[in-house]
Order: C-alpha cells, then structure tokens, then sequence
C-alpha cells in the first residue's frame, strides 16, 4: 500500500469533505435563517437540498466515471463541491441558498463513490481490505464532529465559514487529484435513463413526503400522492428491467420470436442458433456411438477367424 499511500489520502480526504458538509449546518441554522430573514422551519430544506442531491447522483457516478474516465470526473466533483461551497457562502435568500447546495450535493456525490472505484481497481487484493478501512475512516468521522465545527465556526465567525473551509481543501484536492488519480475507463453500455429517472423520483418523493409529515401543518393529500407515486416509481424499476431484459430472452427461447414484433428476424437467428444446437447434438452422439461400433466389428471378425 505504500506507493499508492497518497492517493489514498486524496480519495479519504474527499470522503471527509463529502460527509462533513452533511451535518456541519445543523447547528448553523439558526444563524442563517436570522441572517437570511426567514423562518428557522424552513431552513431543514438546506439541509434536504444536499442530501438528495447526493442520493440521486451517486447512482450514475460508477458509469460517468467509466465513460469519461476516473481522473476527469474526480476532478469535475472536486471543482463541483468547491463552487457549490462559495456560491453558500455567497447567498443571499434562501432559494439561492439551496440551489448551491444542490451544486454542492453533486460534486460531492461523486468524489466518493469514485474515489473507492478506484482503490478497488488499483490496489492488491491482499491490501485491499487495509485501504478500504483507511479511506472509510475518515468518511465515519465527518458526520460526528460535523456539529461542534459549525456551531463553533458560527461562534467565533460568521455562518458563511462553514462553507469558505471547503475551499483550500478544494483547490488542493484538484491539484493533488491530476497529479495522484489515476485515469482509468471501461467500456460501458447506453446509459439507462428511464431507470435512473424512475429511482430519482423515488428517492426525492418519499423523503418529500417524510420531510412533510414532520412539519405542523402537513398537507396530506400532497404527501399521499408523493409517497404513493414514489414507491409506485421504485417498483417499476426492477418491473422495468424484467420487461425490457429478461422477458425478451425468455419469449424468444420459447415460441423463435417476440410477440408484438415482425420478428423475422429474431425468428431467423432464433431458429439458425437451435438448427446448431441440434446439428452439434446430433455429431457429438454419433461420435460416440462410433468407439462402440467399431469395438463390437473388431470382436465378431476375431470371433470368426478363431473358428475352424
């Protein structure tokens, strides 16, 4: 694990931003929502801003990462999370506010997920598991001292350093992320945009509906339809994957086609692979057979020249 020590260090710092920023405002809302001239009420949506936006990004950074390359999307979440932190501290209303948090979820959403593709990729499997600890660590420990640092950073500063701090950590990371990173691709299929879409939706509408429920006044009828529709989407992803993969294939194993479809050419192939399999069936029992044919001629010729 040595020669790939520092690159650790840059992907276990990225998880401590990304985790610290989810907390680190809690203590801080009071303070913001006297500054901002709102209700501290309505302050929980900088905190839900954030959240969701990372959930529903994370989703697609395994596949951003092997299209556009591991070093390119690190550093784009790197530049992501550090312009989304000043434009926080830069706010002037709340609606502000919240849309760079959202800029701010989705740098972080990929600095994470993408930093451990790479340890996966790159590090041994005998240290494998000593370099998931150490980059895990760090990540554990944002959330908890996420809360004394805001509050004491509001204390002694203002609100706005509790995002500022993100800054030189930010511009070294990129630094330090285009000379560490290694820039690693795969070959990757068409993204699945329908699916992803369906999972997001889920995702924003029952936490939606669950910030909801627990303000004074729910709006009940909204929060049934939120919470019916997004577990309608979260059932229709693995309903969608089945129809769209699984019950093609079965459906042309069965009948040589796809109902609903011309197939005449999914017919064709279909019906080319089984002649194949049959004609490779049929050869291989012949070749069989043959040993014991030739065994039992062998056996009646020498039974006939032994005779007097």
């Amino acid at each position: 694990m040595g020669t790939s020590r520092p690159m650790l260090w840059l992907v276990a710092t990225a998880a401590f931003m990304q985790m610290l920023d989810t907390t680190i405002v809690n203590t801080a809302l009071p303070s913001m929502a006297v500054s901002l001239g709102e209700s501290p009420l309505r302050m929980q949506s900088v905190v839900a801003s954030y959240a969701l936006a990372v959930a529903m990004l994370i989703p697609a950074s395994g596949w951003l990462a092997d299209r556009f390359g591991t070093r390119r999307v690190f550093v784009a979440a790197v530049v992501l999370f550090s312009a989304g932190s000043l434009a926080c501290a830069l706010s002037r209303g709340l609606l502000q506010l919240v849309a760079s948090r959202v800029l701010q979820g989705v740098g972080g959403a990929m600095l994470l997920p993408v930093g451990r593709l790479v340890v996966m990729r790159v590090v041994p499997k005998t240290e494998f598991l000593a370099a998931m600890s150490f980059v895990t660590l760090p990540g554990l420990i944002g959330p908890l001292i996420g809360p004394t640092l805001g509050g004491w950073l509001v204390q002694i500063a203002s609100w706005h350093w509790i995002f500022l701090i993100n800054l030189p950590l930010g511009v070294a990371g990129g630094v330090a992320a285009l000379r560490l990173m290694p820039d690693l691709r795969q070959l990757v299929g068409r993204f699945d945009a329908l699916g992803y879409a369906l999972l997001a939706y889920a995702m924003v509408a029952v936490s939606l509906a669950l910030n909801a429920l627990s303000s004074q006044q729910p709006r009940h009828a909204a929060v049934v339809i939120l919470i019916v529709s997004g577990l309608a989407s979260l059932v229709a992803v693995p309903w969608l994957t089945y129809m769209l993969v699984f019950a093609p294939a079965a459906l042309i194993g069965m009948y040589g086609w796809m109902p609903g479809t011309s197939g005449r050419n999914v017919s064709s192939k279909a019906l080319m692979a089984a002649s194949r399999s049959i004609e490779r069936t049929t050869s291989r029992r012949a070749a069989a057979r043959e040993p014991e044919s030739n065994s039992i001629s062998t056996s009646g010729y020498r039974r006939r020249a032994l005779r007097p």
